[in-house]
């Protein structure tokens, strides 16, 4: 069983619309739909936006359905001027820009208990999908997606994240599903469609674009899935 785990219901309609058998189950705060995209066994959940929403649905996932990979997917900010709005990203790693215990000694974003600051997410994922990409004639960028409860509205902020972290592309779950998953030894991937240039006057881009981007990822992973079986 592969888990699906979306922010808002625009990331995660599109997804549902194309599953086949579905169930629904209620557990805790969130509603899981369970079913088939392809020949392949995937449970599906919006878990609302932010790093504890996203850690607490995920582990809630992986409890109750033994999912062996868990995939995040949705839109982030562009953190790279070679990132532009539309493009693909997949994560080669997962940060958490807001964990801060600097004041002890540590750098940013080493999260406490686990040591680490870049979470792993799945190479063989993503090398399959940028083959499958490559086949539709498009091209996938890879690179660190950093994750914090903050929606960059300065540009100065979204610099320091990218030069700190090495981030591309920026947004509110991705690193917590990633923790989760590692702290689990279960299999992650953090998959993104950028709708907005991040920093000023990202909010309406992001607006503009949420809808389509939303969708347009919806669709291309889906159709990535039915693909591999």
């Amino acid at each position: 069983m592969i888990g699906i785990v979306t922010a808002m219901n625009c990331e995660a309609a599109y997804l549902e619309s194309v599953m086949k058998e579905p169930s629904k189950k209620k557990i805790g705060a969130w509603e899981f739909t369970a079913g088939k995209i392809g020949s392949t066994d995937i449970v599906l959940a919006v878990c609302g936006i932010g790093k504890v929403f996203a850690g607490a649905c995920t582990q809630t996932m992986i409890t109750g359905f033994d999912c062996t990979h868990v995939f995040n997917v949705g839109v982030a900010g562009s953190l790279d001027p070679n990132v532009k709005i539309g493009d693909i990203v997949s994560a080669t790693a997962a940060v958490q820009h807001d964990m801060d215990t600097t004041a002890i000694g540590d750098p940013l974003g080493l999260i406490s208990g686990i040591n680490l600051i870049e979470l792993p997410c799945d190479e063989a994922f993503t090398s399959d999908f940028e083959q499958f990409l490559a086949k539709q004639g498009k091209a996938l960028k890879k690179g660190i997606i950093a994750t914090g409860d903050k929606f960059f509205k300065k540009n100065e902020d979204k610099q320091f994240v990218s030069k700190t972290f090495g981030a591309v592309a920026g947004e509110m779950e991705g690193g917590a599903v990633a923790q989760i998953c590692y702290a689990n030894g279960v299999k992650c991937n953090v998959i993104r469609m950028i709708t907005d240039n991040a920093g000023e006057g990202s909010g309406e881009e992001y607006t503009v674009n949420l809808e389509e981007c939303a969708v347009s990822l919806a669709d291309t992973f889906a159709q990535f899935i039915a693909s591999r079986g």
